[in-house]
């Protein structure tokens, strides 16, 4: 009877033996590749450079692109691909079919979405926002500039829908939301109302108001004011406001490489980045007679304060 009483225990230690080798193989290497398929009208060096990043990044992952012009329509595109779109053209082709592989929308605008009803709800549309969180931005104000109450934001018709969130989240922050429609860009009357009675000037992501052909007069007039502005966005800073936040593309590459690691049913309808910066102008900063701040310790602060509940 001891005999194969033998036998059966080493029997069974092989097997065990056996499983936990198999266990450590299935815990050293990725169960499977995920095919991720980015897309945009453009074929730039810089789509190809971000594209080579996220490959980079997610090495066990099959990651390409394909110019628009090349794909099929969306429902064609297998359903096992995740799709990274980096253009609104390429966004435009995907809200013709509610079929499809998962989509993560790169880069758009809350103002973008706002003018395509259909890509908040797509069922299969996942939204990832470029401009600044508005409260993370007045948050920002609250930091560097802690006496200011009454913030003043211009706004058109496309972004005046932004003004209830607006006003939300500065309730909390005993700020005042102080709004300027400005309709007419070549008129600086609407921007003197708004400067008489503001303590700082809010910009939000809003290219009919923001661009080019506005900067010069909306900054020049922010210095003959001494009221600084805050935002819209990074580019504008460097051209003369004070300060933003913004996410670079390290930033999203961290982003995506989180909602990659998730089931797609898991990703969220849309998103801001977690990871972000904030860039200030130090030039502008003492011409207005500001206290210069450390943007990398200012961006901890407003990071942390996100993580409380």
């Amino acid at each position: 009877m001891a005999g194969p009483s033998r036998m059966t225990s080493l029997s069974i230690h092989k097997l065990w033996r056996h499983c936990a080798l198999l266990a450590c193989l299935l815990l050293a290497s990725p169960t499977w590749a995920a095919e991720i398929l980015l897309t945009a009208a453009e074929d730039s060096d810089g789509v190809h450079a971000f594209t080579q990043a996220l490959a980079q990044q997610r090495p066990e992952d099959h990651v390409t692109f394909t110019p628009l012009k090349d794909l099929p329509a969306p429902g064609r595109v297998p359903a096992s691909t995740r799709l990274i779109l980096l253009d609104l053209a390429s966004l435009d082709w995907r809200l013709q079919d509610n079929m499809g592989p998962p989509t993560l929308v790169l880069r758009i605008s809350r103002l973008q979405a706002h003018e395509r009803p259909g890509a908040a709800q797509h069922p299969r549309v996942s939204l990832l926002w470029s401009d600044p969180p508005l409260e993370r931005q007045l948050r920002l104000i609250a930091s560097i500039l802690p006496r200011a109450r009454r913030i003043g934001v211009l706004y058109g018709t496309e972004s005046e829908f932004l003004l209830p969130e607006l006003r939300q989240h500065a309730e909390p922050l005993d700020m005042t939301i102080v709004p300027q429609r400005w309709d007419t860009i070549s008129d600086s009357r609407p921007l003197q109302n708004l400067f008489r009675n503001s303590d700082v000037l809010l910009g939000l992501d809003d290219p009919q108001l923001y661009n080019p052909k506005t900067a010069k007069n909306l900054l020049l007039s922010s210095y003959a004011q001494q009221l600084p502005l805050v935002g819209p966005n990074a580019g504008f800073v460097r051209a003369g406001s004070l300060a933003s936040t913004y996410s670079d593309q390290a930033d999203w590459l961290a982003v995506l490489d989180r909602l990659l690691d998730r089931a797609p049913a898991n990703w969220p309808r849309s998103l801001y980045p977690d990871h972000f910066k904030v860039v200030g102008n130090p030039q502008v900063a003492r011409s207005l007679g500001i206290e210069q701040f450390d943007e990398a310790n200012v961006a901890a602060r407003l990071a942390e304060g996100e993580k409380r509940p």
